[in-house]
């Protein structure tokens, strides 16, 4: 048998064997995504499927995100006296918020201020004076720290509040933020600040991750009291070329803070195995609401429970009434999102669906647009924003619920990146968000079903032929 014989016929063993174990308690799209890429490329899907086929963590790490998780159930089990939306939520909500109060870490808490900033440069504003005012502490966490001019002003912030003496510690994913861990990580050393790379790549070491499970999360607490989260991060709004950003930050006061602070102190335990001096976990408390607005923390990622915000804001869909507003630049949903949007629109629920006219990412745009026929059918309305690039994640339910944070709608955010959203139950925050989506959708092109049904074959083929590597997005 020549050496062309042994490996034709070793292509055929990779592709049997991966009929069984790629489909293994995995979504049948997923698995055809992967088996497709493999039957073509045997070997090469092979490799790709060793680095990236499996959302897996390590032993260690998952022991240290278990002693997580039993710190954040220790310190918040202290206090039973937690409120429950059910006191205040329309009957038709309780099934939605019930679940979600299984699958966070978290529970609802009242007594806070939200406010939305949806100016990116004066997000920036917002979060530079809160660091040259803090007293105390100044932690955060980011996807993307760059070498431009945001990331240097912040830097600079930081350096100053370091000096002053404030402890300032600041956490950047490994490769998203790569460049500011070269350029800003000397500077604030330097200043007495801690910096930590989180996720970091070791490809020979028992604790190896996935290279592209990321932490995707944007967080900032300023003396355990203000915190900032959202979509935006450390970097100029025309970062993607010939684009320019638009995100949501929201600012927050009240007992959330501290959930959103103990999210980010547990990802750097993960990465150091300890907690801060300046950080006492036995003073965590909930004082009775002085603020209107109840809100929730939603954590995602390998280490938490499987699809927590895709599962939330499903059973949130079911439960609306009247009214339903997704914003994402990235929406390659699942089988179960897409139906639930569709069965809210069939019943009579007005659900609009807000995405960019034109991407950042080409290919993962004609994937996304290979869902619009069957939202079109069902009757959902498809916006086209035209304004500026819309980096966004928000959904809306009704004139009471708001979901806020770092997760698009895509199965690498549900599934595979460390995010974190926040479920607000307030009227008022949920009127100032549905003004803003009325200002994404006024600046939007409907994509019209007349027409969209009609679009030359060539483009309906790469879509669909886009949509067959979903999984791999």
């Amino acid at each position: 048998m020549s050496w062309i014989d042994v490996y034709y016929v070793s292509e055929w063993v990779i592709r049997i064997a991966m009929l069984f174990y790629v489909p293994y308690r995995r979504d049948a799209a997923a698995a055809r995504g992967w088996l497709l890429l493999i039957f073509f490329l045997p070997w090469e899907g092979l490799l790709l499927y060793a680095l990236f086929g499996r959302a897996y963590l390590p032993r260690q790490r998952r022991v240290r995100q278990q002693a997580v998780r039993e710190a954040i159930d220790r310190i918040y089990g202290q206090f039973p006296d937690t409120v429950s939306l059910r006191e205040r939520a329309p009957a038709e909500l309780w099934p939605a918020l019930d679940l979600t109060a299984a699958l966070s870490s978290f529970p609802v808490v009242g007594g806070n201020r939200f406010e939305l900033i949806h100016d990116y440069q004066a997000a920036l504003d917002h979060l530079v004076a809160g660091i040259d005012a803090a007293s105390s502490q100044v932690h955060l966490m980011y996807y993307i720290f760059a070498d431009d001019e945001v990331g240097r002003r912040v830097s600079d912030a930081l350096v100053r509040a370091s000096q002053r003496g404030v402890a300032v510690r600041v956490l950047m994913d490994a490769i998203g933020a790569r460049d500011g861990l070269k350029v800003h990580a000397p500077a604030l050393r330097d200043a007495g600040a801690e910096v930590i790379a989180l996720l970091p790549l070791h490809l020979f070491k028992p604790d190896r991750l996935r290279p592209d499970l990321r932490n995707h999360r944007k967080i900032v607490v300023i003396d355990g009291m203000v915190a900032f989260f959202g979509s935006q991060n450390i970097v100029s709004s025309k970062a993607n070329r010939g684009l320019t950003n638009e995100e949501m930050v929201v600012r927050a006061e009240g007992p959330v803070v501290k959930q959103l602070h103990a999210i980010l102190l547990g990802d750097r335990y993960l990465e150091t195995v300890d907690l801060p001096p300046e950080v006492d976990v036995s003073t965590y408390s909930f004082q009775p609401p002085q603020l209107p607005a109840y809100a929730q923390v939603l954590p995602s990622g390998p280490g938490y429970q499987t699809d927590t915000t895709e599962n939330v804001m499903v059973s949130l869909i079911y439960a609306a009434l009247s009214r339903v507003v997704l914003t994402t630049p990235y929406f390659i949903p699942s089988s179960q999102f897409v139906s639930a949007m569709c069965n809210a629109a069939r019943r009579g629920v007005t659900v609009h669906l807000v995405v960019n006219r034109r991407s950042n990412k080409p290919f993962v745009q004609f994937a996304q647009e290979s869902y619009y026929d069957t939202l079109l059918e069902a009757g959902v309305h498809i916006h086209g924003y035209y304004g500026n690039f819309l980096h966004s994640k928000l959904m809306s339910v009704d004139e009471c619920v708001a979901l806020i944070g770092s997760s698009n709608l895509d199965r690498r955010s549900f599934e595979l990146n460390e995010e974190v959203t926040v479920l607000i139950y307030d009227q008022a925050v949920a009127g100032d968000l549905w003004q803003i989506e009325q200002g994404y959708i006024a600046e939007s092109t409907p994509v019209d079903a007349h027409s969209w049904f009609k679009r030359p074959a060539p483009k309906r083929l790469l879509q669909n032929v886009a949509r067959l590597f979903d999984a791999l997005m």
